[in-house]
């Protein structure tokens, strides 16, 4: 690449041809501030945030949209810029909902920052509002747009990131707002539900629909057994609600939190991603050696799930039909735990911790129900999990490490952990798999060709002599020319893992949030990989990895399921799916 040598605030920088002021400024520790800007996903300049002052330029600039150019000189801190960038945020406040105090992203609100970092105390620009939409009809979306700053961050991520566009820009001048097409709830539009623009939201204005006062009242119910259990993307990124570094895997401290907030049993997830993986692992062998519908898709994603409903219907027949971890956890926990417990399944209430926002409508799915009950009947995100252990007045950081209960469903294996991970549901997949069709313990568990970030990773697999071709990716952009390659009959592969969010679980609508600020050039400080580094790491130590060979799976197929696939199996641990409206304006 060609070097452009420039001056940014009297340094010299030397920066790449068709890097931005913005990107040149970050490589060289340099901070601009930003709202509307998300790396690789939108820099329209709209917000005006990251002025800067160029000399002899006529006007001040855009820094996340301006190319550098050789002799430049930047300056970003200049009266003229410093003036520029307070109007602009003091623009924005204007026609913002300022109950800070209230709001689910108080302190943790970039425009909030923007005003702390820019001394901003009053209101210079008073005035009306524009008319405001409250949006709670959906199961996992909150859409208040009094709070959105139109920086259309939301609009850009459901486009590049998912392919679906879901949202725009709606009416015209003062009257705009974000929204789904004619102002409709997220409830009445293919929405995949999975949080992305939650999660890329600067504001309050879109936020998880919070389950935490149901939690509550159940654990004050003297007659419910409360039984909480936590996804493995929780671990490695609940320690960030806590001022903890990035990828912090806090799995002890967890457990001693769930446990301190009243909950009668503290289980991982982990325990069902083993199940899963049996049922799952057993309906891939019966399709290869029964002719059945290949490639088979994972189904564990309730995002990627809506999608192919709405997108893809045509392809459900590839799905397969295992429930996802946490369901069939609660599946078993109102059935066969309940029975080995001798408690009624009516006074069991199950929650799980789930860094998905998406699982809140799963659990609504009448496909779902294994009996007259839900199978969990309440789903926290990450950061409501935090709220929760907050309110409780829990000092989180001072926790000693303590182990989730041990009975019936207490054991996990390194498999299960790594399902949080784009990759880590078709690893664990094949530790069983080859083992089963080997016929003894596998002497290499790990299959490093399923890990890492790229949109798309496949491999061909030995499975005892029968080569497969297996395909791993995680949102659905790049999910799509997959699919339309299977859509076209022209698929190379057998068995395909589809996560809904980038890099899967781990960057799940419901984790903490991170700044979107970008640092050396990278967004996030590369928060996924130091979350993903995380399950790796938890998957090492544990003394099993492989899922089968998880021992209280073995009890439980012993004792209760008999066989992977039994009658019993499908009936707790298998659903279905159908075709869905995209649009549904109601009456």
């Amino acid at each position: 690449m060609t070097a452009v040598h420039l001056k940014i605030n009297n340094m010299d920088v030397t920066a790449e041809a068709g890097d931005t002021i913005l990107e040149a400024a970050s490589k060289a520790g340099i901070h601009i501030p930003t709202l509307c800007y998300l790396k690789d996903i939108t820099k329209s300049g709209a917000c005006r945030v990251c002025l800067v002052e160029v000399k002899r330029g006529r006007s001040l600039l855009s820094a996340c949209t301006t190319p550098v150019s050789e002799g430049m000189e930047v300056f970003t801190n200049s009266e003229r810029a410093l003036r520029g960038r307070r109007n602009s945020v003091e623009l924005i406040m204007s026609n913002h909902n300022k109950n800070c105090l209230s709001c689910k992203r108080n302190q943790n609100c970039e425009l909030q920052t923007l005003c702390e970092e820019l001394g901003i105390r009053e209101n210079h620009f008073e005035g009306e509002h524009t008319e405001a939409s409250f949006d709670d009809f959906s199961y996992g979306i909150v859409r208040d747009t009094s709070k959105c700053v139109l920086c259309g961050r939301c609009i850009e991520t459901c486009k590049k990131v998912q392919g679906l566009g879901v949202l725009g820009f709606e009416n015209r001048g003062f009257k705009t707002i974000v929204a789904p097409v004619y102002n409709l709830s997220f409830a009445a539009v293919n929405c995949m539900q999975c949080g992305q623009c939650v999660i890329n939201c600067p504001v309050g204005a879109l936020t998880e629909k919070e389950a935490i006062n149901d939690v509550v009242a159940a654990l004050n119910d003297p007659n419910k057994t409360v039984i909480v259990q936590t996804a493995p993307a929780v671990r490695a990124s609940l320690g960030e609600e806590f001022g903890m570094p990035i990828g912090t895997r806090v799995t002890g401290k967890m457990t001693a939190a769930l446990r301190r907030c009243g909950f009668d049993r503290v289980y991982d997830t982990n325990f069902g991603a083993d199940l899963t993986i049996m049922e799952e692992g057993n309906e891939l062998l019966g399709r290869l050696t029964n002719g059945g519908t290949l490639p088979m898709f994972t189904s564990c994603s309730p995002g990627w799930i809506r999608y192919i409903e709405f997108e893809y219907p045509e392809l459900l027949p590839h799905l397969s039909t295992s429930k996802s971890p946490h369901m069939m956890l609660g599946a078993i926990c109102k059935s066969y735990w309940a029975q080995r417990k001798g408690i009624d399944p009516k006074d069991i209430y199950v929650v799980s911790i789930m860094p998905c926002i998406a699982k809140k409508s799963e659990i609504e799915r009448p496909e779902c129900k294994t009996t007259e009950y839900k199978d969990v009947d309440a789903v926290l995100t990450t950061r409501e999990c935090a709220r929760l252990i907050k309110m409780f007045g829990i000092d989180f950081n001072e926790l000693p490490d303590e182990d989730f209960d041990g009975d019936l469903l207490g054991e996990y294996t390194g498999a299960g952990v790594i399902f949080g991970a784009s990759g880590g549901v078709m690893e664990a997949a094949l530790r069983t798999v080859k083992q089963q069709l080997d016929g003894k313990k596998l002497e290499k568990v790990d299959f490093e060709a399923c890990r890492g970030m790229e949109g798309v990773k496949e491999a061909e697999i030995d499975l005892n002599g029968t080569k497969i071709w297996i395909a791993i990716t995680s949102s659905m952009t790049a999910a799509k020319p997959l699919l339309e390659e299977v859509k076209a009959g022209t698929s190379k592969y057998t068995f395909i893992e589809v996560m809904g969010c980038p890099g899967g679980c781990i960057n799940g609508g419901g984790q903490s949030i991170v700044p979107s600020r970008i640092k050396n050039g990278k967004l996030g400080y590369g928060y996924k990989n130091l979350r993903m580094k995380a399950l790796y790491d938890e998957d090492v130590i544990k003394e099993i990895r492989v899922s089968s060979d998880n021992p209280q799976i073995q009890d439980l197929y012993r004792d209760y399921l008999e066989t992977p696939g039994s009658e019993l199996a499908e009936e707790l641990l298998h659903t279905s799916y159908s075709q869905k409206e995209r649009f549904k304006v109601f009456e």
